[in-house]
C-alpha cells in the first residue's frame, strides 16, 4: 500500500496564537479619517515646548497644557487615539497635576470619554550605539512585559516604540550612515518590541525614524527609508507579529532639513514608492510622523497620498501620528494662560480637521502656519 505524504501543520508563531482583540483596534486607529496624537514627549521636550512660550516646566503646566488639549470639544471627530508619556497616563486631573489616587479622577477619563483609545510609550530613549558612533539604539527592554501589562491594565488599547536613524553620505574619511549595526538593531529591537506589546493584548505602533538632518537630497532619503522598512518587515515577520494587528508610524521621504526642498508632488510620489516596495498589505494601517515638517507641509504631503493621480489602490490605510505638527499653533495661541484655553483648542482642532480631510483624500482650509 503506497503511503500518503503528510503535509505538516504549519508552525503558528505564539503571538498569532492570541485572542484577537489588537486586529479591531488598529482598525479603529485608523478608521473615518482619524489620525493620533502624539503626545508622548518626555518631561525635557515638554520643557522645551513650555519655554518656548515662557512657561515654567512644572507638573501642574504640563497637566494643563494636556488638559487644554484633551478637553477639546469635538476631539472624537478627528483624533482615534493619542500616545502618552507615562506621566500622563496615570496623572490625575486637578491643578497638582501628580499621580492619581485610587478612585480619583485622571486626565486622560477626558479622552477615554469621548471613545478616544489611549497609547503609552514604551521605550525609554536612546543610547549611543557602541560599534558606530555617531548612531544610536533604542532602550526600554528591562521589564518591558510587566510595563506593558500594567499600561494595560490601566487602560491603555496600543504602545508605541521608537527607532532612529541618521543619514550621512559616504565620503573618502568616513563611511555612510545609517551603518548596517544601526539598521539591525533598529529592526530587531522593534520586532522584539511589536511580539511584546501583542502579547500584552496591545496594538504596537512600530516607528522606525529616518532622521531628517542633514543636506542630503530625497533621493537619498528615499534609498535609506526602503532599506530600513525592509529590515523592519524581514525582521517583524521573524518574530511572528501579527502585521494584522499593528500600525506603522514612518517619516516621509523628504530631502535633509538643510537642502532645499522639494516639491511636495516628489515628496509624496517618493513616500509612496517606497511604502509599496516594502510595506505589506496585510498592516491596516500607516499613521506618519511628522519629523519636523511644518503643520501646513504635513498635511499637504498626505493630502496629496490621499487624491488625484498620485493616490491610485493602496491596501492601506493612511493617515497621522504628528506631534508638533498638531500642538504647535494651539501651544502659541494658548500661551499657558488659562484664559486662553479655548483658543488654543480652536487652533488644535483646525489642525485635527485639516488632517482628518487630508486622511480622507482632500484638504480642508485652516490657518496658514509655517
Amino acid at each position: 500500500m503506497q503511503q500518503q505524504c503528510r503535509v505538516p501543520a504549519p508552525c503558528i508563531p505564539a503571538t498569532q496564537q492570541l485572542s484577537p482583540a489588537c486586529l479591531p483596534l488598529a482598525l479603529q486607529l485608523v478608521a473615518g479619517g482619524r489620525g493620533i496624537l502624539a503626545a508622548d514627549e518626555s518631561t525635557t521636550t515638554v520643557g522645551k515646548r513650555l519655554a518656548s512660550i515662557g512657561v515654567e516646566n512644572s507638573a501642574p503646566n504640563r497637566a494643563a497644557l494636556r488638559r487644554m488639549l484633551f478637553g477639546a470639544p469635538g476631539l472624537e471627530r478627528h483624533i482615534s487615539g493619542v500616545i502618552l508619556f507615562e506621566e500622563t497616563l496615570l496623572q490625575a486631573d486637578d491643578a497638582a497635576g501628580g499621580a492619581a489616587a485610587a478612585g480619583q479622577a485622571r486626565l486622560v477619563d477626558l479622552l477615554s470619554s469621548q471613545g478616544v483609545l489611549l497609547g503609552i510609550k514604551v521605550d525609554t530613549g536612546l543610547a549611543p550605539l557602541p560599534v558606530s558612533p555617531g548612531e544610536s539604539f533604542t532602550q526600554g527592554f528591562d521589564n518591558l512585559a510587566a510595563r506593558c501589562a500594567k499600561a494595560k491594565a490601566a487602560g491603555a488599547s496600543f504602545a508605541k516604540w521608537r527607532a532612529v536613524l541618521h543619514i550621512r553620505q559616504a565620503c573618502a574619511t568616513s563611511p555612510g550612515l545609517p551603518s548596517e549595526a544601526a539598521v539591525a538593531a533598529a529592526a530587531q529591537g522593534l520586532a522584539l518590541y511589536a511580539a511584546i506589546s501583542q502579547a500584552a493584548g496591545l496594538v504596537p505602533i512600530v516607528e522606525p525614524e529616518v532622521l531628517a538632518d542633514g543636506d542630503h537630497g530625497i533621493e537619498l532619503c528615499e534609498a535609506v527609508t526602503q532599506r530600513v522598512l525592509a529590515a523592519v518587515f524581514k525582521a517583524l515577520a521573524d518574530a511572528g507579529v501579527l502585521l494584522e494587528g499593528m500600525l506603522l508610524k514612518p517619516n516621509m521621504v523628504t530631502p535633509g532639513s538643510s537642502a532645499p526642498a522639494a516639491a511636495a508632488d516628489d515628496v509624496a510620489a517618493a513616500t509612496l514608492r517606497v511604502l509599496r516596495r516594502t510595506v505589506p498589505p496585510a498592516v491596516p494601517g500607516i499613521v506618519f510622523l511628522s519629523g519636523g515638517q511644518s503643520e501646513a507641509d504635513a498635511t499637504r504631503h498626505l493630502a496629496l497620498m490621499n487624491s488625484g493621480a498620485l493616490a491610485g489602490s493602496k491596501p492601506w490605510v493612511l493617515s497621522f501620528s504628528y506631534g508638533r505638527a498638531l500642538q504647535a499653533s494651539a501651544l502659541q495661541a494658548w500661551g499657558g494662560q488659562a484664559g486662553n484655553a479655548a483658543a488654543g483648542q480652536a487652533a488644535f482642532m483646525a489642525r485635527a480637521a485639516a488632517n482628518s480631510a487630508a486622511a480622507r483624500g482632500g484638504e480642508e482650509a485652516a490657518p496658514n502656519s509655517s
